[in-house]
């Protein structure tokens, strides 16, 4: 049986999580330590460092790995890394050579202690221009930037929680070492990862099938981070996709599971951060299909696939690059450009998008966008939307009388 893919610029994973008495003592002390509180997006980057997620990291970047990472899409030692991971705050007391306690902003959690190597600032419109192509406040990974403290800190960390995610999404949620264990019992050794932040609709699952036609399985891989309003929450996601897996694909090829970070919509560079993680989890391929990590037109539809071919052999993981697909109505089928020769006219184009705002609005899908079964799931979830708002507005209402 051939081996998996070994983790990106490492013989094995980098789990920066503490265990057993060594974790008992690192909380005791971090209680005396000052406070740095995460974001959303530094919390999932802490707990992804535990997990050996972001392997080789040992912490958050300091000023000359930001500044090559930015310019170059390389730590300063020469790892490829496309997106900076970096630890932000406001607190003019919190010094070099200082160690502190890691917070999560939402429960006030102590995730992970950190021996502050640098605090330094950074040139916040120059990183949203490298990574993201633009400054505009409208892109949400701008906002991220833009509202970041006023100093970095970079320096090695010791991860001190799992965020809660196997409490709160149980076998959804799997680390590395699971899926890499998963994959070994299964015999596999080419898997495909499909990124989601969606369910998955007829087009998505055209993609997995045309993977499975070439790798031994493919494993859907959804985010289980913060995401932009409107996005569809990922228990609802799971329940359709699970829907999806037990009654079309092919028994024991497919694996769905969640990973803990925030989308950054980072399009082409996200692209990248994706296939690098991925063969961390263990998977010698990702697809890439049209607008990946993208959102609004601020990347070209296929600018992830173009960008791979920038970084030559950076990557032990390689994109599966597949086109724009669709229903051809006269094809009878669920197709793609570079197999369709029909016209526009003839297609149905699908988009999760597209998906989200027919069902938010109640309005008809048409037949061949997404399975019945999966369209039953998200009708109730915007059902109980509806729902909620109602009460909230009658609720309102009588407040006011």
């Amino acid at each position: 049986m051939s081996e998996l893919v070994p983790p990106h610029g490492s013989k094995t994973l980098k789990s920066l999580a503490l265990e057993d008495d060594a974790l008992t003592t690192e909380l005791e002390k971090a209680k005396s330590l000052p406070k740095i509180t995460c974001s959303s997006r530094e919390f999932g980057d802490v707990i992804m460092l535990g997990i050996g997620g972001f392997t080789p990291l040992d912490g958050f970047m300091t000023k000359l790995d930001w500044q090559s990472v930015c310019g170059n899409m390389t730590t300063s030692n020469g790892t490829f890394w496309p997106i900076p991971i970096t630890l932000s705050t406001d607190d003019e007391e919190i010094k070099e050579e200082d160690e502190v306690a890691l917070v999560n902003s939402k429960t006030n959690e102590i995730i992970a202690t950190m021996v502050i190597n640098e605090k330094y600032t950074i040139d916040k419109e120059y990183e949203c221009e490298r990574v993201y192509q633009t400054t505009e406040m409208e892109h949400p990974g701008v906002v991220m930037v833009m509202e970041q403290g006023k100093y970095n800190l970079g320096g090695p960390i010791k991860v001190l929680s799992d965020g809660g995610y196997p409490e709160k999404y149980g076998d959804l949620y799997m680390t590395p070492t699971e899926t890499r264990d998963y994959f070994k019992d299964k015999g596999w050794s080419t898997i495909a990862a499909f990124q989601t932040r969606n369910p998955m609709h007829m087009s998505h699952e055209y993609l997995v099938n045309t993977a499975l036609e070439t790798c031994d399985g493919v494993m859907i891989h959804s985010t289980l981070g913060e995401l932009k309003p409107g996005d569809i929450p990922a228990e609802v996601r799971s329940e359709a996709i699970s829907t999806l897996i037990d009654n079309y694909f092919v028994e024991n090829t497919v694996l769905q599971s969640g990973y803990p970070l925030d989308m950054r919509y980072a399009g082409p560079r996200e692209a990248l951060l994706h296939a690098l993680f991925r063969q961390n989890y263990g998977c010698s391929h990702l697809i890439v299909g049209r607008d990946h990590a993208g959102i609004g037109d601020y990347y070209g539809p296929f600018d992830a696939h173009n960008i791979f071919d920038e970084i030559g052999d950076a990557l032990l993981t390689q994109p599966l690059k597949l086109d724009w697909s669709f229903w051809c109505y006269k094809c009878a089928d669920i197709t793609s450009m570079d197999i369709c020769p029909h016209s526009n006219e003839d297609r149905l184009l699908l988009s999760g998008s597209k998906l989200r705002y027919l069902l938010s609005e109640n309005l008809e899908v048409p037949e061949n966008f997404s399975r019945v079964e999966v369209l039953t799931i998200l009708r109730k979830y915007y059902a109980s939307i509806k729902e909620d708002e109602k009460v909230n507005v009658e609720l309102k209402g009588h407040s006011a009388r």
